[in-house]
């Protein structure tokens, strides 16, 4: 009964995490939008479902399917603001996204130029 309960979770994070990347793709192709506003639109949209409560479930059902693109970044500013309200305040709108976010931001960074350190990237012409 467990194993079929962890096939489970991969089907449904590889559905919902392929819907959510299919959806982006068509925004890309049928609309102007610049990848860069669609980011933040995903970032946006990950947080709007935190704050109304509605994203622990759905990341309970699709797993790394809604954690890992952008609506899971959001989901994590998200509840950075509301612990760094509930601990500072006012103040804590503008501390507490830094401080969730802080990690996965440096270690893209990190990683992102380590990779551009061994790979060699050409600049465009």
């Amino acid at each position: 009964m467990e194993r079929e309960y962890v096939e489970m979770e991969y089907v449904n994070a590889f559905w919902v995490g392929g819907l959510i990347c299919a959806l982006v793709q068509i925004l890309m192709e049928k609309t102007k939008m610049m990848p860069g506003r669609i980011m933040v639109l995903l970032v946006v949209t990950g947080a709007c479902i935190s704050f109304l409560g509605w994203f622990e479930p759905f990341q309970e059902f699709a797993g790394a399917g809604a954690s890992v693109p952008l609506l899971g970044f959001g989901n994590i500013l998200m509840k950075g603001v509301k612990e760094a309200v509930d601990q500072q305040g006012f103040l804590g709108l503008f501390s507490g996204g830094f401080k969730a976010g802080a990690v996965g931001t440096c270690a893209a960074l990190v990683f992102g130029y380590l990779a551009s350190l061994v790979f060699g990237p050409k600049m465009k012409r």
